[in-house]
């Protein structure tokens, strides 16, 4: 499974960005897909998932309310919109993929919220 991440960028606080995961496979065959991400000097951390079998979705405490995770299952993409963005939401963003015996991760994306 192959997974390509584009969106990031520099934007001022209280702005919005929208990640996209361009995924190989359909996602349907897949367990789950999630956004992590990763900030200098700190450990990656979910930032939110969806489970493609029944679509339930679960987001960090941290972005509830501003950020929405959502697919496409006939462009095999997975988005992760982001609103009222901050700047500890400043890190590399990385797609993720589970099937129930493999992990992969997107090449990340950097984003950047400063003015």
């Amino acid at each position: 499974v192959q997974l390509q991440a584009s969106g990031g960028g520099l934007v001022q606080p209280g702005g919005s960005l929208r990640l996209s995961c361009a995924v190989s496979e359909k996602i349907s065959s897949l367990n789950n897909m999630g956004w992590y991400r990763q900030a200098p000097g700190k450990q990656r951390e979910l930032v939110a998932r969806i489970i493609t079998d029944g679509g339930s979705i679960s987001y960090a405490e941290s972005v509830k309310g501003r950020f929405t995770i959502s697919r496409d299952n006939v462009e095999n993409t997975v988005y992760l919109q982001m609103n009222s963005l901050k700047p500890e939401d400043t890190a590399v963003y990385y797609c993720n993929a589970k099937t129930y015996d493999a992990n992969y991760w997107g090449q990340g994306t950097q984003v950047t919220v400063s003015s």
